[in-house]
């Protein structure tokens, strides 16, 4: 169990918050909740039989709920990859550049609800907001399905992108109502891993579906999208009945267990305010750390969706037909998951995001290095292992190391929704990048514009490492001159007894 905060013991002896808020409300009675004493605090982080039951719980129940929420996100939004070699492009007479504006349109609408949808998510609740966006999106894919004109793609991958834009950062916010900072990276891990997850299922299942070629007069790639998004749609009416809004409203959990997690919520936090405030909008953005995760996440989001919306074509452009070249797509995407489940635990164990950040990075830049080196088929199939992988093992880290460091809940959810801004803005450089201004199947100027970019991901994890190190050395001499109760409320990850995680 991890050991107490030596802080802990000076928080007072009246009741206490229940939630990493200053209060949680009890949204259908009214009421407020609160921890029944700070001895019942002091005895609850103490308990490792509860500290183990209480995350293996939440692991169990909501874990689940979230990756399939990405997985389906991510596998509706790119499935369109495997529809291209499966016959999109021939069918609706798609030139490469009219295939990489039907990408950039979804990323639009993506990146414009990012930030608004973000902070409307703890207003609205994420038990009514995500199951919304889930099943609407579904529709949309599913009418995908049937259209006839290119003009009718657009628009689906418009309204794809309308109501799939908050998921991701609103997942990540939705993770942190359960989870303290050091516990996040693996659970991020976890659900943003389904994405490579999506990757290796999208293959196996286009492989088998477009063998329904000729099923109602429709083509094997119009079954894509109707099949899988009409799995979407029901997921989402379920989600309804199984997602919780708060700790507050597991029904899973006794009430000592939701003390227990709102208890270790507000140990981990530094005077949370009660609402939204625009102030704390504005103060995200003056935060170097984002910043510097903000370029990183760009730089990352253009290799990872780069590698998401071509491997199939890429792997089709190495010799294989366009059957084999779905399975063969299974494989790299299925590493990726191992090791970056692997690479979360190493993260949260030892706290080392940057760490993992960079060396994820640089595995990235060998896998390019090695595509672009040799000219062996079987050289660069493996090195899509290695880019794959690293790219896989990035993104989530940096989601996590985002989140981790700043505070109170509104400044976060900004720096998040900062964050993926960014990462999708560089999903629609990558739609150029490899759609039409990089040819097949060398994709050479491309490859090597990825390989620079994953060695400046390096550059900026290693300079954002470098910040938060210093600034925690300055917190350490600050804590040395001042008293915790003698700072401003409101002053989140500003506060000297506010660590920053590495």
């Amino acid at each position: 169990m991890d050991s107490p905060n030596p802080l802990l013991f000076e928080l007072p002896a009246h009741p206490l918050p229940l939630t990493m808020m200053e209060k949680s409300e009890d949204i259908e009675s009214g009421k407020t909740a609160s921890v029944d004493s700070s001895s019942d605090f002091r005895r609850a982080v103490e308990d490792p039989a509860m500290e183990k039951r209480v995350w293996r719980k939440i692991d169990l129940y909501v874990l689940p709920i979230v990756a399939m929420f990405y997985l389906l996100s991510f596998l509706d939004r790119t499935n369109v990859a495997n529809a291209r070699v499966a016959g999109l492009q021939t069918a609706l007479k798609m030139t490469n550049k009219e295939y990489s504006i039907a990408l950039t349109v979804t990323y639009v609408p993506y990146i414009a609800t990012e930030l608004p949808s973000n902070l409307l998510l703890k207003a609205v609740g994420p038990n009514l907001m995500l199951p919304t966006m889930l099943t609407i999106w579904g529709i949309v894919t599913t009418l995908q399905g049937v259209v006839k004109t290119y003009s009718g793609l657009l628009a689906c991958r418009f309204f794809i992108g309308l109501f799939e834009g908050g998921l991701f950062p609103g997942l990540v916010l939705y993770l942190s109502y359960f989870y303290p900072r050091h516990k996040m990276n693996l659970r991020v891990s976890a659900f943003f891993s389904s994405a490579s997850v999506s990757g290796a299922f999208s293959g196996i299942l286009a492989f088998a579906i477009i063998k329904m070629n000729g099923v109602g007069g429709l083509q094997g790639y119009n079954w894509i999208f109707i099949l899988e998004g009409l799995f979407t749609v029901a997921f989402g009416i379920s989600a309804y009945f199984t997602l919780p809004r708060s700790v507050d409203k597991c029904w899973f959990f006794t009430q000592e267990e939701k003390n227990y997690v709102n208890a270790r919520l507000l140990e981990d936090e530094v005077r949370d305010e009660a609402g939204f405030s625009w102030r704390e909008v504005i103060e995200a953005t003056k935060l170097p750390q984002v910043w510097f995760l903000a370029v990183a996440y760009f730089l990352d989001g253009t290799v990872l969706y780069g590698l998401a919306y071509f491997t199939p074509t890429i792997i089709q452009g190495l010799g294989y037909t366009a059957a084999r070249a779905q399975l063969m797509s299974v494989p790299p995407f299925a590493a990726a998951f191992a090791l970056a489940m692997v690479c979360a635990y190493i993260s949260d164990h030892f706290r080392c995001r940057g760490i993992i950040t960079i060396a994820s990075s640089l595995l990235c830049v060998i896998g390019f290095a090695m595509f672009l080196g040799s000219k062996s088929q079987a050289v660069q199939y493996g090195s899509l292992f290695l880019s794959i992988s690293g790219t896989y093992v990035t993104a989530p880290t940096l989601s996590a190391w985002g989140s981790n460091n700043a505070a109170p809940q509104t400044r976060r959810a900004t720096a998040i929704a900062i964050g993926f801004i960014m990462t999708n803005s560089g999903g629609i450089l990558a739609t150029w990048l490899l759609g039409s201004l990089s040819p097949a199947p060398r994709y050479t100027k491309a490859t090597v514009t990825l390989l620079i970019f994953s060695v400046l991901m390096a550059l900026f994890g290693a300079i954002n490492l470098f910040y938060l190190w210093s600034q925690n050395k300055k917190k350490a001499e600050m804590r040395k001159a001042t008293t915790k109760d003698q700072e401003d409320p409101g002053v989140g990850n500003h506060s000297a007894w506010y660590i920053y995680n590495l």
